[in-house]
């Protein structure tokens, strides 16, 4: 349904997107993950048409950009990172006024204005002004302004950031039903947890550039059979003399009386780590197993952090 190839855009001397290519099927829930500054606003920015590629191009429903129609442009929502409301204008208010835009008739806009307020939660609040919202109560609206025209294909900038836990789980849970009805959806976002949790299939992005693609499944096979351990001591341990004497584990100090081991098959040599710790009469305080994510793929591909 939706297909770039090999995108690049550049903004004077900044690159910010390198041959960059990715397809999207029709119903999917496609999550585009990277940190800040990756290339994932321009992606949807290019997408909603707002701007065109330097090289390559972009074909919705087998339709080229270069070719795209109004009605072609209709069929995506966007909701972008910034709030696009008006402070002095009520909820109600501003829906009427994206309404507008979108040039939905007057009838057909009342139903889905409250269709959306509904969906959203703040029908009770539509007569309320914007500026006495809160961060999350206003993300619902601007989600509900990218929503009215009915799109085929929304396009969600990071639709979560700065709001609290409620809104945030609220906004999930919207997500899901709108994918549940059929609904297209690129969701783009920098935190792991939120690609883990709604996406089927993750395009992971780094300085304009594609770094990995595939389902969680997919992309945790990547990391191999790596597992790491957090290890509370009762005291400080020596890491030199530690990582000599099991050499093909990584073993690094994280903090005072903390240590992160890493390493294939480490759960298997477990009871190696803790017959040594107890020859060296320093106890195990606390153990944490950490599962292959996201973050752990990130560090191995482009040896960062996501959030750098």
């Amino acid at each position: 349904m939706i297909e770039l190839r090999k995108i690049t855009k550049n903004f004077g001397n900044i690159q910010a997107l390198d041959n960059f290519s990715f397809d999207v099927k029709k119903g999917e829930l496609f999550g585009l993950l990277g940190p800040n500054g990756a290339g994932k606003s321009t992606t949807i920015n290019l997408l909603s048409t707002f701007i065109a590629p330097d090289k390559g191009e972009i074909f919705l429903n087998g339709i080229s950009h270069k070719k795209a129609t109004l009605k072609m442009k209709m069929s995506i929502g966007v909701i972008p990172q910034e709030i696009a409301l008006y402070d002095d204008l009520s909820a109600l208010e501003n829906l009427q006024f994206w309404g507008d835009i979108y040039q939905i008739p007057t009838k057909e806009l009342k139903n889905r204005i409250t269709e959306m307020l509904k969906m959203v939660g703040l029908f009770g609040r539509r007569k309320d002004k914007i500026k006495t919202f809160s961060g999350g109560m206003k993300r619902r609206i601007n989600i509900a302004a990218g929503l009215l025209h009915n799109p085929n294909i929304i396009l969600m900038d990071e639709p979560t950031v700065g709001v609290d836990p409620q809104s945030r789980n609220f906004i999930f849970e919207m997500i899901k039903g709108l994918h549940q009805i059929g609904k297209t959806i690129i969701y783009t976002t920098h935190y792991m947890e939120e690609a883990e949790r709604l996406c089927q299939r993750i395009a992971i992005i780094d300085q304009g550039k594609l770094i990995a693609i595939g389902t969680k499944e997919e992309l945790y096979k990547l990391l191999g059979d790596s597992e790491t351990i957090i290890l509370e001591l009762s005291k400080n341990l020596d890491i030199e003399q530690i990582s000599h004497f099991f050499g093909n584990f990584i073993i690094s100090d994280l903090s005072e009386n903390k240590i992160k081991i890493e390493g294939i098959n480490l759960k298997n040599n477990l009871s190696e780590i803790t017959t040594y710790l107890k020859r060296s009469f320093i106890n195990i305080e606390k153990m944490d197993y950490i599962k292959p994510n996201l973050e752990k793929l990130f560090l191995k591909l482009t040896g960062k952090e996501l959030r750098e």
